[in-house]
């Protein structure tokens, strides 16, 4: 494949490029950095803003398949700026698409794009995007995925992958900031409750989008259709935390907060930021306590029949890869 990928600086677009590279790919990378270790494996990097249309067009010049992993990730941020990225990045791409007669796009979509607040247990793809959506982020994802699966026609296939909290070797983001507030002392269980979430080992993940490229077509079953995808193995997220924290040489979290005292925290950060117009995420917001305080698991089963996937590593053996990365790392 002669591949885009955009995003390619964060976990899972740099996983992704590294492997397409290693199964000899002619790969490209397109984000806002500059990124010497994928030039050293001998991956192109194109360095543009997904808003700018003129670069992500630059970017799709002889490319014949692209994944569209970039997006404005993250807890806090102002709607246009989320829109900005996800919604006009996203239409950025589909327009290159067809100015470059390019074939196959495999969108990274989330499944936070069905959450509603409540628990979310054992849903498939049948389930609606909510009436309103509960952070900008997943408001500005679903829009970009509906733009992408109703792009989906005989020039141009499509498909959306949903992966549900990514984590392994690699991790700049999740593991170093769970490993911070607990170094720090300012990680706690959040309520009483420890509800079941998914999550995908990094190596999953990236198969499941390769797996997609290469049977994505305009007569392919998945074309035009958004799957979940996990481990398939949802665990208590505090016993999550704790495995992460294990894996990084820390303590269990063993300091707790009732969770109507974390929203009127979270609450109080929320309008002290705003009032002070400040860029950096609060210490806690709102819909980081809904995340830790409400199950997300999902049914995979589409994706096992449909794309004929399958999460192939086990937790346990995920952690212990996990750990060695972090020893070999620090």
């Amino acid at each position: 494949m002669r591949a885009l990928v955009t995003g390619g600086g964060g976990f899972l677009g740099g996983a992704l490029a590294r492997k397409l590279k290693e199964r000899g790919d002619d790969v490209r990378v397109f984000g806002r950095g500059s990124y010497p270790e994928l030039e050293a494996k001998g991956i192109d990097v194109a360095r543009g803003d997904l808003a700018d249309a003129a670069a992500v067009s630059a970017a799709c010049d002889d490319r014949d398949v692209v994944f569209h992993a970039g997006a404005k990730v993250g807890l806090w941020g102002t709607y246009e700026d989320y829109f900005a990225t996800n919604v006009t990045g996203t239409r950025n791409v589909l327009r290159a698409c067809g100015e470059h007669d390019i074939r196959k796009l495999v969108f990274t979509g989330s499944p936070s794009v069905v959450f509603h607040g409540g628990d979310v247990e054992g849903w498939n793809e049948d389930a609606p995007y909510p009436q309103k959506f509960d952070s900008h982020y997943s408001r500005t994802k679903a829009q970009a995925e509906e733009m992408v699966l109703a792009a989906n026609h005989e020039r141009l296939a499509t498909v959306s992958l949903r992966p549900h909290l990514v984590w392994g070797p690699g991790d700049r983001h999740l593991l170093p900031r769970i490993a911070a507030r607990a170094r720090a002392g300012r990680l706690f269980r959040i309520g009483e409750e420890n509800k079941r979430v998914d999550t995908i080992f990094i190596d999953d993940a990236v198969e499941a989008h390769i797996l997609a490229a290469v049977q994505l077509s305009p007569l392919a079953e998945i074309a035009g259709k958004a799957y979940f995808l996990s481990g398939g193995d949802p665990r208590p997220v505090w016993d999550i935390v704790d495995l992460m924290l294990a894996a990084s040489g820390l303590s269990p979290v063993k300091k707790s907060v009732p969770k109507s005292v974390a929203v009127a925290a979270a609450g109080i950060f929320e309008c002290v930021w705003r009032a002070l117009q400040l860029e950096s995420e609060p210490p806690l917001t709102r819909f980081l306590v809904s995340q830790l305080t409400t199950a997300h698991w999902f049914d995979i089963g589409a994706a096992r029949r449909e794309l004929g996937w399958a999460p192939r590593v086990k937790l346990e053996d995920g952690m212990e890869r996990l750990a060695q990365w972090v020893r070999a790392t620090q």
